[in-house]
């Protein structure tokens, strides 16, 4: 039986290497618009909003390749995190959850930095599959927000000394649905505690377009739950620009820190916002920015977008892209800095302090900064002003179809439509909502009435500790049983790793719709 996948749109929100092509370079509209802000005074504030929503108009984008560079050593330069590492904070004994496409033993994550939980992901069904990355988006994110090389002058991401807790939900070629991003914050959050692990940080580099109110949309209950947890939840806005009104789900949900893209790479005082950023809407904008223009980071080699864009290769072990995917990861990793500085902090007042000292960027309004660019130097040592957060909460008791909005995947041509989850189990709001918020919605192995993963850290893979697998058995939202799939071109189970890549392997011709790699 043959598969076919189609993933979703938004999930790891990347474009890489956006280069500005209309209206000069953006490092050259920063000093016109500085220039105009020094002459303007006390309505620069005023025109910047007008500009804000005409964006895609002043600047236009190549949604291609830019010969731009954002090393990480620049990107730590440019949010103060030397200024932790000066004082001997590393992130270590803090443990960030990355659910994405997961990770592959690259010189950077074998230092003993990353542990595997469950790999909830389609491909993680076939033999020898689990626990790797055929897509290249979460071995990107890993490297930034805890790679380490381990060596002296070696490459590092944010927080080196972090445990970085892979939770696999999406394919090799980024399929997934938005039950399995649920199912795996709930794992989070009733595994927080696990000896070795002190989950504190949740990273999420991807969105829907949810069509629904946060206050009733289920992702949204299921991030609030992990943020009540004391777990900081980090989403990226998306990468939309001013062509959709809202962020992406979850970045909508106001508990969260809703990150977007700020381009630190012309070396100046005055970084800007690029135009794919996305703007949100008045009433939810995002909540700060973090360098994520052409963020140079680890390669996957031989995976897709590897494959699919070689342009974006920096030497042989390097890879750089663009999106709030990568802001998110620089967020995700100052706040393991953050809470290794000051571990009493609950998530409200992370959000707080970082919002409180972030950079002002006047200039670019608002709605595409925020509170502006991260400074974790400042944030490490200010006054925790301001209260806990009093938004709305939301019911989860909404729709899961909405949730989705316009993503599903396929199989046999059917997509995953309706209230149910990717294993067909049957979605009722009014179970899963409570037990979620009580961080029972996992027992064992189970999740939504199915067996999603093993029940243990008794696992075998790259890592050092990994959380048990299984099969999944009975049928698929199509009626088809999970035993009889045959993943066609995209299953690992034929494929070696070596130093060089993923050998012998064919890869699907899946991306992430709107968003490149280059």
């Amino acid at each position: 039986m043959s598969v076919r996948r189609r993933g979703v749109r938004r999930l790891l929100a990347s474009v890489v290497s956006v280069g500005v092509l209309v209206g000069g370079s953006q490092s050259a509209q920063a000093s016109v618009l500085g220039a105009l802000g020094g002459l303007l005074g006390s309505t620069v504030g005023v025109i910047t909003t007008a500009l804000d929503t005409t964006a895609g108009l002043l600047t236009g984008a190549d949604w291609g390749y830019s010969a731009s560079t954002a090393s990480m050593q620049q990107v730590q330069q440019a949010v103060g995190a030397p200024t932790l590492y000066a004082q001997g904070y590393t992130g270590r004994s803090i443990g960030v959850a990355l659910l994405d496409t997961g990770v592959v033993p690259v010189q950077g994550l074998t230092a003993g930095n990353v542990i595997n939980g469950p790999d909830l992901s389609l491909d993680g069904q076939g033999p020898g599959a689990s626990y790797l990355d055929g897509f290249g988006h979460g071995t990107h994110m890993a490297g930034i927000i805890a790679g380490d090389d381990a060596v002296r002058g070696g490459f590092t991401g944010m927080a080196p000394g972090a445990t970085l807790v892979s939770v696999r939900v999406g394919a090799d070629d980024g399929a997934v649905d938005v039950s399995q991003v649920i199912a795996g914050i709930d794992w989070v959050v009733a595994h927080r505690h696990d000896p070795g692990v002190n989950i504190r940080v949740i990273n999420l580099s991807y969105g829907t377009n949810s069509t629904q109110a946060y206050t009733s949309d289920p992702l949204a209950r299921a991030v609030e739950n992990a943020w009540r947890a004391g777990i900081v939840v980090v989403a990226a806005g998306g990468n939309s620009g001013t062509n959709q009104p809202t962020l992406d789900d979850p970045a909508l949900d106001p508990y969260v820190i809703a990150v977007g893209s700020a381009d630190t790479t012309s070396g100046t005082l005055l970084p800007s916002v690029p135009s794919f950023s996305s703007r949100g809407s008045a009433t939810r904008h995002v909540d700060l920015v973090a360098p994520g223009q052409s963020v140079v980071s680890l390669r996957d080699p031989g995976s897709v977008v590897d494959t699919e864009y070689p342009a974006a290769r920096v030497g042989t072990r390097f890879f750089k892209g663009s999106g709030t995917s990568q802001a998110a990861a620089v967020v995700s990793g100052a706040v393991a800095l953050l809470l290794q500085a000051r571990p009493s902090l609950t998530p409200d007042q992370v959000k707080r302090l970082l919002m409180n000292t972030a950079q002002a960027m006047p200039l670019a309004g608002s709605a595409a900064a925020g509170a502006g660019l991260l400074n974790v130097a400042a944030a490490s040592t200010a006054p925790v002003i301001g209260g806990n957060q009093t938004w709305a909460p939301s019911s989860g008791l909404g729709s899961l179809e909405a949730a989705r909005g316009t993503d599903h995947v396929v199989t046999n041509g059917v997509p995953l439509t309706g209230e149910q989850d990717v294993l067909g189990g049957a979605w009722v709001p009014a179970v899963w909502a409570p037990a979620s918020a009580a961080g029972t919605a996992w027992s064992g192995g189970v999740w939504n009435t199915n067996v999603w993963s093993g029940g243990c850290w008794c696992g075998l893979s790259w890592t050092p500790l990994t959380w048990a697998a299984t099969r999944w058995t009975g049928s698929d939202w199509a009626g088809d049983s999970w035993s009889s799939h045959t993943w066609s071109a995209e299953l690992w189970s034929s494929h070696t790793w070596s130093g060089a890549g993923w050998s012998s392997h064919t890869w699907s011709s899946h991306t992430w719709s709107s968003h490149s790699w280059s």
